[in-house]
């Protein structure tokens, strides 16, 4: 059974990351887009082979063809399009944040279960089979208990972006450290005892470089670090995973949402363990995982609960920073 997906946006992700893993997931029809340029969604349904195209949303919720939505908006309107589509009877998958605050998140998963449909937050990385490697040598005890992860992810400064602007929900937090933070919610359990963070900003009031460190109730510390900061429009970016435990360290420079041969080091007693796992497009894998919660085989991978989860923390970090 192949689940008929809608993509509401032409965003840039969904050009280049997510259309062409549901190109390649086996149980997923590339069936509408929707956008606001007649010509960016004709050439989208010429590009990707969607068989209908919308110039406005609301004309792809209103399709009775369409049982699943991909929202890639900018930050500052997935609440309304959540909501929107959620009404609609439509099954959601919708960009990372999921929204701009834990109140926000709380009421879309309200009106979801109100519908009768899934929400889902869209963290392919988590989808990911190294993702998955990782928590089993973790939980088989290899480097003991774990009680201090660092991550980090920073990338290239933009020229000119909806991600530099307050008014969309931009900012390094928002962008990239709820990777982060999910990495670290990933591998730790609760919520913590406290946030601490500090960012310089942007002439248009965002974040550009943020940094800060929690700790958790079974005393599990955690620093992360994200910024676009690395340059002028190139390709450059960082990113970086150590866990340390009380017999042993993990070090992975591997990037987030890569596919391929992936490979980090196990470290005990100053031997090293070289682990390579093979991971498909994790956009992909997240599409699949999905179309099988749309056809009532699974719930979702990325719950309701994390998503809360990490939305407090995030709530938390901005409050820190003043933004």
């Amino acid at each position: 059974m192949s689940v008929k997906w809608g993509v509401l946006g032409t965003a840039s992700i969904a050009k280049g990351c997510t259309i062409p893993g549901m190109q390649q997931a086996d149980n997923c029809e590339i069936y509408a887009i929707a956008g606001r340029n007649e010509e960016k969604v004709n050439k989208y349904k010429e590009e990707f082979g969607f068989k209908k195209g919308y110039v406005g949303y609301d004309a792809l919720l209103e399709d009775p063809d369409v049982e699943a939505v991909y929202i890639p908006l900018p930050n500052d309107i997935h609440y309304e399009w959540v909501i929107k589509a959620l009404k609609a009877k439509k099954h959601v998958l919708c960009e990372k944040p999921l929204a701009l605050n834990a109140a926000q998140v709380k009421e879309m998963f309200k009106i979801s279960k109100e519908n009768d449909v899934y929400l889902m937050e869209a963290y392919a990385y988590l989808h990911s089979p190294y993702i998955k490697v990782l928590k089993e040598d973790i939980a088989s005890g290899v480097i003991g208990d774990v009680d201090y992860i660092e991550t980090a992810f920073v990338t290239q400064s933009y020229k000119e972006d909806i991600r530099l602007h307050k008014e969309t929900g931009g900012g390094a937090v928002y962008d990239l450290g709820c990777y982060c933070t999910t990495m670290i919610l990933s591998l730790t359990e609760g919520e913590p005892e406290y946030v601490k963070a500090c960012a310089e900003f942007n002439e248009f009031g965002v974040d550009v470089l943020s940094t800060g460190i929690m700790k958790f109730k079974n005393d599990v510390r955690a620093a992360w670090n994200v910024g676009m900061i690395l340059g002028k429009n190139t390709d450059e970016r960082m990113d970086r995973l150590y866990i340390r435990g009380s017999k042993g360290v993990i070090k992975s420079p591997v990037e987030y949402n890569q596919e391929g041969e992936l490979t980090y080091d196990i470290i005990v007693d100053g031997n090293v363990t070289k682990r390579t796992v093979h991971a498909r497009k994790n956009y992909a894998l997240e599409i699949e995982q999905f179309g099988r919660c749309v056809e009532n085989i699974e719930q979702p991978f990325i719950t309701e609960e994390f998503s809360m989860r990490n939305a407090k923390i995030l709530d938390a970090i901005l409050g820190e920073i003043g933004y």
